[in-house]
């Protein structure tokens, strides 16, 4: 039997006041639909078609690398339109079909596979998200009867007295059996003030001829949707605070979780401690016992043990166990640092691998280049990498000492155990075992400021 997923992500969003589409809002670093995705993922949902409109190619380049399919609704008609729209990707399938929302991100993998269960098991038809509110006004009320299944959804204008007294709102979220959903697609009409075909008409639909539909409350936050950019900050705060509350139940220790921002796909071992003003993106993992300092950012990286770091910033590259990086080090796309290294103040380092207990510890920039173990560079060093149009590499050997404010002009390799004198530019070869040194002989000219008239007394 098929399981699979509907994302509605065709919407505008005009209250979003965005020329990028709704769906495309992140919350937490990522796209909203593209959580809604990973969640349908999380629940072992293969199968799964995002139904576009607005801005379909920003949509489809922003989601085609997780592997779905799409629907296409041209005209924004209603949710039973956008579900119409999808009929061929339900087309010849049997079995279940969740249907969601791409702005409502909060949905959690655990209620996805707590819904569809409830289906399968009690022979429902389909199947409500709901949510138990203190103040419902303006949402459609669920109606149970005396089983405890869904007799009707009423809208909050149609409401009787007693209705007006319900608690349980539908969160527009659905379970469906394929087939039956098909059929009902068949049925809907637009007959209504707003020419809009509903989805909520499909409940009617399959009550009138008998079947069963069931509903299961959840928290409201999980199902809240995001409209505005006021609704969109309150989704990030929600995600923030569990993303925060995971990572301090699994061992780690946040100073200020209010002031702390790690992604919805980050790793972080136990024991390591996490200082304010941090942000931690994307698919970076941070092992045990590290120490990350207040005001620093790493995006898909990976932070090996015992790692300290100081205001610093590290994209896509991995920090090897018990080094220290910063503060205000640039750790640039594609750089590996090895253990036991230090990478200091103002240092920036790009496409380069630096070896096992070396020290780079202040004012240096290292660029395409392949540093040995054990090396010390000293400060104000540059790795000159790039002539205008074409960059080279340098290699630097095992034990070598590059002395202050030396220019290794690539490509130029350095071979272990050499040390270079303070102040020389490096256009050769430095032989094994050798001191180089390639720095002007110091000329000094004798009473030449009086002679210029430049003394000042």
């Amino acid at each position: 039997m098929v399981k699979c997923a509907i994302i509605l992500a065709a919407g505008e969003g005009k209250r979003m006041k965005s020329s990028t589409p709704k769906v495309l809002h992140k919350v937490c670093g990522k796209e909203m639909v593209n959580h809604v995705i990973d969640t349908m993922r999380k629940a072992n949902i293969e199968e799964v078609n995002v139904v576009i409109g607005k801005g379909a190619e920003k949509v489809k380049e922003s989601t085609n690398s997780r592997h779905v399919s799409y629907s296409f609704q041209d005209k924004q008609l209603g949710t039973g339109h956008a579900i119409i729209c999808a009929k061929e990707f339900l087309k010849g399938k049997k079995g279940i079909v969740a249907i969601f929302a791409g702005d409502a991100p909060l949905i959690e993998a655990s209620t996805v596979e707590s819904l569809m269960e409830l289906h399968e098991k009690e022979g429902y038809k389909a199947t409500i998200l709901t949510s138990i509110v203190e103040n419902p006004t303006g949402y459609g009320r669920i109606v149970r009867n005396i089983n405890g299944d869904v007799e009707k959804i009423v809208e909050h204008k149609d409401c009787s007295q007693s209705e007006l007294n319900i608690n349980e709102v539908n969160s527009a979220i659905y379970c469906f059996d394929i087939e039956n959903l098909i059929e009902s697609l068949d049925k809907l009409t637009n007959n209504n003030a707003q020419g809009e075909y509903y989805l909520t008409d499909v409940i009617g639909i399959l009550k009138e001829q008998k079947h069963k539909v069931g509903a299961m409350a959840v928290k409201f936050e999980e199902t809240l949707g995001v409209n505005s950019r006021v609704q969109l900050a309150e989704a990030e705060m929600l995600l923030r605070k569990r993303i925060n509350k995971k990572h301090m139940e699994n061992g780690v220790t946040l100073i200020d979780p209010n002031s702390t921002y790690i992604g919805p796909d980050v790793e972080i071992h136990c024991d390591t401690i996490i200082y304010p003003n941090n942000v931690i993106e994307g698919s970076t993992i941070i092992k045990d016992n590290c120490i990350l300092y207040p005001n620093s950012r790493i995006v898909d990286s990976i932070i090996g043990s015992g790692v300290n770091i100081q205001s610093s910033v590290i994209l896509e590259s991995t920090i090897g166990q018990e080094t220290t990086v910063g503060p205000f080090a640039y750790i640039r796309p594609e750089t590996v640092v090895g253990k036991h290294a230090r990478i200091g103040d103002f240092v920036e380092i790009k496409k380069s691998t630096i070896g096992d207990n070396t020290k780079v510890s202040h004012l240096t920039y290292i660029g395409d280049a392949e540093v040995g173990s054990g090396c010390n560079f000293g400060c104000g060093t540059v790795v000159v990498n790039y002539d205008g149009k074409n960059k080279y590499k340098t290699i630097i050997g095992n034990n070598s000492f590059i002395g202050c404010n030396t220019n290794l002009v690539s490509p130029v390799k350095v071979q272990d155990n050499t040390y270079i004198a303070a102040g020389s530019t490096i256009t050769n070869e430095v032989p094994e075992g050798s001191l180089a040194i390639a720095r002007a002989k110091q000329v000094t000219l004798k009473g030449w400021v009086e002679k210029k008239g430049l003394l000042k007394k």
